[in-house]
């Protein structure tokens, strides 16, 4: 299927790794000229040299930290017109919502809700003009159902969960759609730290988290960054025009509910 956005620009928020790698290089392969961000320089030039050896469009790096407003504004300047945009950061740690100060909240909803807002303030606005925009918020299935450790995930991205759900629906009609991917479990460094905690809490070893995940799973194993990837590049495709403010929860059949 012809995903009909060969030549259009994308911004990829946290990108050298994990997830939003797998959203680039999808965009990559589908022709899409893509800016690349993140905060570690080396991984993210390693990353971004991988793309652009696949010859099909072109690859801009932009280290930096996109919860900041340097940071923003750096990766926007590179960025010739944002016609995609897939808003990513790394998550707040897990642990016991005792323990959590008030600045540790204001980090996380910083990052993973207002950082975002932000973001999409700064292009939105350029996409209605153009009469095409694709927004694509990285969330988590703890918007679905709440992870006991990841209390400050749970609240910042709920906040933005509420925040989409309104404006998508002012937005559609010029063609602009913003929508919510939500992971599971998937093979990423970001699922090694949150099983390092819940192993810690129970007293088990890593090994034996991880198996007992999986056993929760029906699909019997954890997502790849690429079939993640795929998801991102469909909804930011202009067969998507359609579907807007939507969380499309990705997680194996592991949420037990109907709806």
């Amino acid at each position: 299927m012809d995903l009909g956005i060969k030549g259009k620009w994308a911004l990829v928020c946290a990108s050298s790794k994990g997830l939003g790698k797998g959203c680039a290089q999808a965009l990559v392969q589908e022709g899409v000229n893509v800016v690349m961000t993140a905060r570690g320089t080396e991984a993210l030039e390693a990353a971004a040299a991988e793309l652009r050896a696949l010859g099909l469009a072109e690859v801009r790096s932009v280290a930096g930290d996109i919860t900041t407003e340097a940071g923003r504004a750096a990766a926007l300047a590179a960025c010739p017109q944002v016609d995609i945009l897939i808003n990513n950061a790394g998550g707040p740690p897990p642990g016991d919502f005792h323990q959590w100060t008030r600045e540790d909240w204001i980090k996380a909803v910083d990052a993973n809700m207002l950082t975002p807002i932000e973001l999409i303030k700064a292009t939105v606005d350029g996409m209605i003009a153009r009469r095409f925009g694709r927004i694509v918020n990285i969330t988590s299935s703890s918007v679905k159902a709440p992870i006991d450790v990841l209390g400050l995930s749970n609240g910042a991205r709920s906040g933005l969960t509420g925040f989409v759900a309104g404006v998508a629906r002012k937005t559609v009609v010029h063609n602009v759609t913003i929508n919510n991917l939500l992971p599971g479990a998937f093979d990423t460094d970001r699922i090694r730290k949150t099983l390092e905690a819940s192993a810690k809490d129970r007293g088990v070893s890593i090994d034996a988290a991880l198996e007992a995940r999986v056993k929760a799973i029906p699909a019997g194993r954890l997502g790849t960054p690429d079939e993640f990837g795929a998801a991102c590049a469909f909804l930011c495709s202009a067969r998507a025009s359609y579907i807007t403010g939507q969380n499309w929860l990705l997680d194996g059949g592991a949420y037990p509910g109907t709806f």
